[in-house]
């Protein structure tokens, strides 16, 4: 594992771990919570450097805060900004274990 800046860790904020994002995991994709304010060579620097692989692409979104209604109290969500990481051939990243 190489040497990381801690500012690494405000890019990444925490791995996707969903239906959706576990079937790209077939085809070298990773999903992460990202800072909203993380770039894509931000965002393709810090998965570089934090998980030691090689980044082919990082396709970005922001999911808008749905409106939830709990006990006659309405409430939203946060709006949270994800990226799609597709590694290069040969390259995992095993997001069921700790960094």
């Amino acid at each position: 594992m190489s040497t990381s800046d801690p500012r690494h860790y405000d890019v990444i904020l925490s791995p996707v771990i969903t239906e959706k994002a576990t079937m790209g995991s077939e085809f070298n994709k990773v999903t992460f919570k990202v800072a909203r304010t993380a770039t894509k060579p931000q965002i393709k620097d810090a998965v570089e450097k934090l998980f030691d692989v090689k980044v082919k692409s990082v396709n970005t979104l922001i999911r808008q805060g749905k409106v939830k209604v709990f006990k006659n109290r309405v409430g939203q969500q946060s709006d949270v900004k994800r990226a799609i990481v597709t590694l290069e051939e040969g390259h995992r990243i095993d997001v069921t274990t700790g960094l």
